[in-house]
């Protein structure tokens, strides 16, 4: 079983960080896991950065942007998490947008991924048709979920064509908006998470953007299986860097 399957089984509300590779420094991928994992975290997206990332806010930007001025690479992303393994055992995916994986070659990439570790992948523009068509028997090859993102505006059918293709969790896009431009829930999004409670999917969602501190982990959690903090962290990172990581997760949970 997937360490990301073997995660969702726990009985209690899952803590999911993204943070982009090579920022704030370029050696700091796998310091930050590592304290990640010291300190409670469940899962973690690595960001792949990526030049012009449709989907990210500002901060997630301007951290894809130094990290690339850092010398990040998907190669280079490779050769640090070599052997991760040895020290960090919870659910590891990559996030990023589907260019760099062409550039790779899907093959080449998901090989990689499994000989390194890496339990899913989240790749907000590879569209689900193109995914079952092309995608999907090579992905599994390789023991790989691929997770599929939802917003508000995804209608009813369209959410159970995505359940009946996933094999981890749901991302549940909080709004409609870019990450990090949202404080809080209001009952627009308490609506929107109790009616996808509501059609018993058969994955458990986990709900991104929006989430930066205990009470919107709270509020993200109450109708689905865990929260995703992104830009709020990697706020942190930029202004107090790896050893501000403990700290921060005292105001979470």
């Amino acid at each position: 079983m997937n360490r990301i399957q073997q995660k969702l089984q726990q009985d209690k509300k899952l803590l999911s960080i993204y943070f982009t590779a090579g920022f704030p420094l370029i050696g700091d991928t796998v310091p930050v896991l590592q304290e990640l994992e010291k300190n409670g975290v469940d899962m973690v997206e690595i960001g792949l950065p990526f030049s012009d990332p449709l989907a990210d806010g500002p901060t997630i930007q301007a951290s894809s942007t130094q990290a690339l001025k850092n010398g990040m690479s998907t190669e280079l992303l490779f050769k640090q998490l070599d052997g991760i393994r040895e020290s960090v055992s919870i659910p590891l995916i990559l996030m990023g947008y589907f260019n760099p994986v062409l550039q790779y070659g899907v093959e080449a990439f998901c090989e990689k991924c499994q000989e390194i570790g890496i339990d899913g992948l989240i790749l907000p523009d590879l569209p689900l048709a193109e995914y079952k068509k092309q995608y999907q028997s090579t992905f599994e090859k390789y023991g790989l979920i691929n997770i599929f993102l939802i917003t508000p505006q995804t209608s009813e059918t369209r959410v159970r064509e995505i359940d009946h293709a996933s094999k981890g969790f749901i991302y549940m896009v909080s709004s409609s908006s870019t990450t990090g431009s949202k404080q809080g829930f209001g009952s627009e999004q308490e609506t929107y998470f109790s009616r996808v409670s509501e059609l018993s999917l058969s994955n458990p969602q986990i709900v991104g953007f929006g989430i930066s501190n205990a009470s919107t982990f709270s509020s993200a959690t109450k109708y689905a299986k865990g929260a995703i903090i992104g830009s709020a962290f990697i706020k942190m990172l930029s202004e107090k860097g790896i050893s501000g990581i403990a700290e921060f997760f005292k105001t979470i949970r």
